[in-house]
C-alpha cells in the first residue's frame, strides 16, 4: 500500500492560523479541545505566518509555533507546515524594492496582496532559503511534522527587466538559432522578424499580442521559472528533512501554470476545491460532475500515488460573485466523493473565521462566536466520522478503464486562437461534459497529459485537443492500431506545438488517417443558435457552439448526420476501424442524450466495464492488492435504487448486496475483499 506521509492516516483537517490569537491563549487551548470533538487529525499552519516568524529582518520568533504543534501532537493531530513564502512582510519590500513584481502593463507592484515576489530574484530567494533554514532548525525535528507545504496557490507572472533576460535565454536554449524562432513564431507576419534574441520582449499588455508563438512561450517560460523556484524550496527541505515529503495546493483548472510540469517538484499533489454550489444555472448533479473532473485532472498530474483537498469551505466562500451556503448534507457528500476519486484526504479552510482581512468573511469550521453546536460544526464533524470510516481505501488507486488527454499548452494555444468564439472557447464545458459521459456509463476516466503511456486503458478520449504536438499523433495511431479505442472531437489536431496550422488537412499529424475524417469547415454557432443531430433510429441530439463539416472515406461509418442548413446530411458523427481498433469521431458539440449514443457504442467495443446508473448517480472505483471499493453518490435530493455488489458499506458497517437505496445527497462504499 502506497502512503503519502509517514502516518497511514486519512488527512481531515485544515488551515489553522494560531499566530493571529497569540494574545487569546484561551481561544488556543479551546482550539485543539473543537478540533478533536470535530474529528479533525491535521492542520495547517504558518501559510502566511513570515511577519510572526520574522518580525524584523534577522530577529526570529518560532516558540509559539513548537507550542501550537506541541498541543496538537498531543491531541492527536499532526502538522502540515508551510513555507510561508507566499506572501512577503513589509520590512522586505521597503528594503529591497528590486523584489516587487513588475506586470504585464510594465508597472512595478507596491507592496500588498499576496503572490507578490518576483519568482527570478536572487534576494528574494536569498531570503526564503534563509527562514526555511530557521523554520528547519526549529521545528523540523518535531514528531507531529507530517509534510512540507510550499508557499500557497502559486500564480502570477513577472515582467521584470530579470525575468525578461531570463527568458530570453530560456528562448536561446530552446531554439538554437534566431532564424528558428522566427519560423517558429511565424514573424514574418506583420513585419515582425526578429534579428536577435536581445529583440525580444515578453508579451507586454501594450505591446507584442499578434504572435501566437510568443505568448505561448512565456506561458511556458512562466511555468519553467516557477518551477525553477519551486526547486529552490524542495532541493532545501529535501536535504534537511529527507523523510518529510513535499507538497503544495494546486487550482483545479487554473490557467496560469502548466501542472504536469509542475508536479515534478512534488511527492504529491492537492488541490483547492471550491465548486460554485447552488448557481441558478448549473444544477448540484452538474457541480458534482465538474468537480469529479478537477479531481481526475489533478490526480492524473501524478496518477500513481493518491491525492488530497489541501482546501474546500465547510460553508461557503468569499470571493464568488454571489457567496451561497452549502445546503445540508453537500459538505458530507463532497468529502466523500474526494475519496471515492482517488483523494485521501478532506481538508478546509479554514479553522477559525478571523476577525479582519478580506478573509474575515470566508466560511470556517469556527465561527466568530466561537461555538461548537453550530449547523456548519456538526456537518463538520459529521462528515470526518463519515471520512473515518474509509480509513481501508487508503493508498489505493483508482482503477480507470479510459482517459482523457488535456494539455495545457493546447488550452492557451486555443485560448488565445483568433476565431471560433473568441471571448470564450468553451473548452472546460466540453472537458467536463465529456468526463460525466463517460460517468454515467460507470466507467472511471483518468485525466493525463500528453506524454503519460495510453497502455493500460481501452478508451482514450481527445475533447478539443487544438494543438497536437510532433509525435502524439504516431501515440495514438499505434494505440489504435494495436486494439485501443479513440474518441476525437471537433478543433482535434489543428495546430503543432509552435501553433502552427498543421498542413495537408485537419486533424493533422497523421490522424485524419486514423479517423478516416478529414475536418474541411469550421462553423460557429452564435449564443442560442443551434443544430441537431439525425441519428438512424429517429433520434435527434442539439448541437450548439461548432460544427464541424466533414469529409469521410468509403470506409467510414456514418453514426449520426446534421439536420438543418446548407451542411444538413453532413456527418456528424463517424466511426473508423483502423488495424485491430477503432476510431469515433464526434463533429459538433452535442447534448448529452447525443454523446451517450456514441460513447456507449465506443466503450462497449472496447469492451469497457459499463454500468446502468440512475440520473444524477456517481460511481467511483478505488482498488489495492486487498480488495475493490465501489462508491455510489447520489447528487439528488431524491432518493435512487442503484445495484451493488456484494460486501461491506464501509459508511454503515453492514453487509449490502444486490441494491442500495440512496437517500438525499447519500451515498455507499462498498468494500470488497479479493
Amino acid at each position: 500500500m502506497k502512503t503519502i506521509t509517514k502516518a497511514p492516516i486519512l488527512f481531515r483537517g485544515g488551515d489553522y492560523n494560531p499566530d493571529q490569537w497569540l494574545d487569546r491563549p484561551d481561544i488556543l487551548e479551546k482550539d485543539v479541545e473543537m478540533m478533536k470533538k470535530a474529528g479533525m487529525n491535521t492542520a495547517t499552519l504558518g501559510v502566511f505566518a513570515w511577519a510572526k516568524y520574522e518580525p524584523q529582518e534577522g530577529e526570529y520568533d518560532f516558540a509559539w509555533l513548537r507550542e501550537t504543534m506541541d498541543r496538537l501532537y498531543a491531541a492527536g493531530i499532526y502538522t502540515e507546515l508551510a513555507t510561508p513564502c507566499g506572501a512577503k512582510p513589509n520590512w522586505m519590500a521597503k528594503k529591497y524594492p528590486e523584489i516587487l513584481r513588475v506586470q504585464a502593463n510594465g508597472v512595478t507592484d507596491h507592496q500588498g496582496m499576496r503572490h507578490n515576489a518576483c519568482p527570478s530574484s536572487p534576494i528574494y530567494r536569498e531570503k526564503v532559503h534563509n527562514i526555511i533554514e530557521k523554520l528547519v532548525e526549529a521545528v523540523g525535528d518535531h514528531p507531529g511534522l507530517i509534510l512540507w507545504h510550499i508557499s500557497n496557490e502559486l500564480g502570477g507572472d513577472c515582467y521584470c527587466p530579470r525575468c525578461q533576460t531570463r527568458f530570453r535565454d530560456w528562448l536561446r536554449d530552446k531554439y538554437k538559432t534566431i532564424d528558428a524562432l522566427n519560423h517558429a513564431w511565424w514573424t514574418g507576419f506583420w513585419s515582425h522578424h526578429y534579428n536577435d534574441f536581445d529583440e525580444i520582449e515578453p508579451p507586454f499588455e501594450n505591446g507584442e499580442q499578434s504572435l501566437l508563438g510568443l505568448k505561448l512561450d512565456w506561458r511556458r517560460f512562466t511555468t519553467w521559472n516557477m518551477t525553477d523556484y519551486v526547486h529552490s524550496e524542495t532541493e532545501l527541505l529535501h536535504k534537511l528533512t529527507p523523510n518529510v515529503p513535499i507538497t503544495t495546493n494546486l487550482m483545479e483548472y487554473f490557467p496560469g501554470l502548466d501542472y504536469h510540469y509542475l508536479q515534478k517538484e512534488l511527492d504529491f499533489v492537492c488541490w483547492d476545491s471550491y465548486p460554485h454550489w447552488g448557481r441558478p444555472d448549473r444544477s448540484i448533479t452538474t457541480t458534482f460532475a465538474m468537480t469529479a473532473f478537477d479531481h481526475a485532472l489533478i490526480r492524473g498530474c501524478k496518477r500513481d500515488v493518491p491525492f488530497f483537498t489541501m482546501e474546500s469551505t465547510p460553508s461557503l466562500v468569499n470571493w464568488h460573485e454571489y457567496n451561497k451556503l452549502k445546503r445540508p448534507g453537500v459538505n458530507r457528500l463532497q468529502g466523500l466523493q474526494t475519496v471515492a476519486c482517488g483523494g485521501d484526504g478532506v481538508q478546509y479552510f479554514q479553522w477559525r473565521k478571523g476577525r479582519g482581512g478580506t478573509e474575515q468573511w470566508h466560511g470556517a469550521v469556527v465561527d466568530h462566536d466561537g461555538r461548537d453546536d453550530t449547523r456548519v460544526f456538526k456537518d463538520v464533524t459529521e462528515t470526518n466520522a463519515a471520512l473515518n470510516a474509509l480509513t481501508p481505501v487508503i493508498g489505493s488507486l483508482p482503477r480507470a478503464e479510459a482517459a482523457l488527454i488535456f494539455d495545457w499548452d493546447s488550452r492557451w494555444a486555443l485560448e488565445d486562437a483568433w476565431g471560433m468564439q473568441i471571448q470564450q472557447k468553451n473548452l472546460r464545458e466540453t472537458v467536463c461534459a465529456l468526463h460525466e459521459q463517460l460517468g454515467r456509463c460507470g466507467v472511471d476516466a483518468d485525466v493525463i497529459g500528453v506524454e503519460e503511456s495510453l497502455d493500460r486503458y481501452k478508451v482514450v478520449v481527445l475533447p478539443m485537443l487544438y494543438m497536437v504536438k510532433p509525435g502524439f499523433g504516431e501515440k495514438i495511431r499505434q494505440f489504435v492500431a494495436n486494439g485501443g479505442t479513440v474518441i476525437g472531437t471537433y478543433l482535434l489536431g489543428y495546430v503543432n506545438d509552435s501553433t502552427l496550422a498543421w498542413l495537408g488537412g485537419f486533424p493533422g499529424d497523421g490522424l485524419r488517417e486514423v479517423f478516416g475524417v478529414t475536418a474541411t469547415e469550421l462553423d460557429t454557432l452564435y449564443p442560442g443558435e443551434r443544430n441537431t443531430a439525425a441519428f438512424p433510429d429517429g433520434s435527434k441530439a442539439a448541437i450548439q457552439d461548432y460544427c464541424e463539416l466533414l469529409e469521410t472515406t468509403d470506409n467510414t461509418d456514418v453514426l449520426a448526420t446534421y439536420g438543418e442548413d446548407f451542411y444538413k446530411g453532413y456527418a456528424v458523427a463517424t466511426h473508423h476501424a483502423f488495424g485491430k481498433g477503432h476510431a469515433y469521431y464526434v463533429a459538433a458539440r452535442m447534448d448529452a442524450d447525443g454523446n451517450a449514443k456514441v460513447f456507449r457504442a465506443a466503450m462497449a467495443q472496447a469492451g469497457c466495464t459499463m454500468q446502468t446508473l440512475p440520473d444524477g448517480v456517481e460511481y467511483h472505483c478505488r482498488e489495492d492488492e486487498r480488495a475493490v471499493y465501489h462508491f455510489y453518490l447520489n447528487t439528488t435530493e431524491t432518493d435512487k435504487t442503484v445495484a451493488v455488489p456484494t460486501g461491506a458499506d464501509l459508511l454503515t458497517g453492514k453487509t449490502v448486496s444486490g441494491e442500495v437505496t440512496l437517500g438525499r445527497y447519500g451515498a455507499c462504499a462498498v468494500e470488497v475483499v479479493k
